[in-house]
């Protein structure tokens, strides 16, 4: 809260307070005994007059607390703001979020890869910071890998998975139409094709294979199965990250691609980095891994059904 707001807030409130105060004041005070009453002038049926006696002493006091509340009030609402709540909350938050990553502090990710109890944390991290673009079950979508293949663009050891987590990724493909012409996009198509044994009526893929020497294999290899040091795909394969259809590699080649994926360790943290990279290499088809989150998991919902069905019913 800036202070001019503070200020305005504040300055007006002491005002009323101090008039409030004044106003009681004034109106407790005793004016004489009752012959000299002051009476406000008001006459009802020639002799009913009104007089303007102080306010009886209870309701006096009742005003005083009050104005003394408003005065508390005021003060902690001036070491009160939003963003120190949300600060306080957040420490709170953290302090919590630090026992429970304690025991996995100092735990390699291969270790944390057979661990069930890790590996929920894991995949709560996931679901809470990766799901929007690999999707809730991990198999992404075009633009955004499937990490439950072992298919990986820029290596699956551990402490490489881990560093794309840790430190993110850029992958770049050139848009190659303005070098190839219309039809050098068709023969390089027809001969990317050919690499994962789909033929093409059309195209020259004799023409496509030269091109690809020349400006392609620089990345992705003279054999056309990637370089995990450049994140360059594989493309004898089947897999394709923006898809596979002819349309869309067509467009891949002579428009190019951009691809980023962010780095997490300054908001993460070291230790949720690696529960990360723990839970991603366990989707990768391990059966010991799943089948201790399976085990953890089916553990875990028998545990609750039991303490629904033990509840005693009102």
């Amino acid at each position: 809260m800036s202070s001019f707001t503070s200020a305005l807030i504040t300055i007006p409130t002491i005002l009323n307070i101090v008039g409030i105060m004044l106003l009681l004041w004034w109106t407790s005070r005793r004016r004489g005994d009752d012959a000299q009453a002051e009476t406000t002038g008001h006459v009802w049926d020639e002799d009913l007059r009104e007089y303007n006696n102080p306010l009886p002493r209870w309701w006096l006091g009742l005003f005083v607390l009050t104005v003394v509340f408003g005065l508390v009030y005021l003060v902690v609402y001036k070491n009160w703001s939003e963003a120190s709540q949300y600060e306080a909350q957040s420490r709170q938050a953290e302090a919590v979020l630090a026992r429970t990553f304690a025991p996995y502090e100092k735990v390699s990710v291969d270790a944390l890869e057979h661990d069930a109890a890790a590996l929920r944390v894991g995949k709560n991290l996931f679901l809470n910071n990766c799901a929007g673009c690999h999707g809730s079950d991990a198999r992404g979508a075009p633009g955004f890998p499937n990490l439950t293949d072992k298919d990986w663009l820029w290596g699956g050891a551990p402490d490489t998975v881990l560093a794309s987590i840790r430190d993110g990724r850029a992958g770049v493909m050139p848009a190659w139409k303005p070098v190839l012409g219309d039809d050098g996009v068709e023969d390089m198509l027809t001969y990317v094709m050919s690499l994962s044994g789909r033929k093409l009526p059309a195209g020259n893929a004799a023409a496509g294979k030269q091109k690809f020497a020349e400006i392609c294999a620089a990345c992705h290899g003279a054999d056309g199965k990637g370089n995990p040091l450049l994140g360059a795909p594989n493309l004898t394969d089947t897999m394709w990250l923006h898809g596979g259809a002819l349309k869309t590699i067509r467009e891949t080649i002579a428009y190019g691609r951009q691809g980023q994926m962010p780095a997490h360790l300054e908001r993460l943290g070291e230790v949720r980095t690696k529960l990360l990279a723990a839970y991603v290499l366990s989707l990768g088809g391990e059966p010991e891994a799943q089948s201790a989150v399976a085990s953890a998991e089916v553990a875990k919902t028998k545990t609750c059904v039991v303490a629904v069905n033990a509840a005693p019913v009102p």
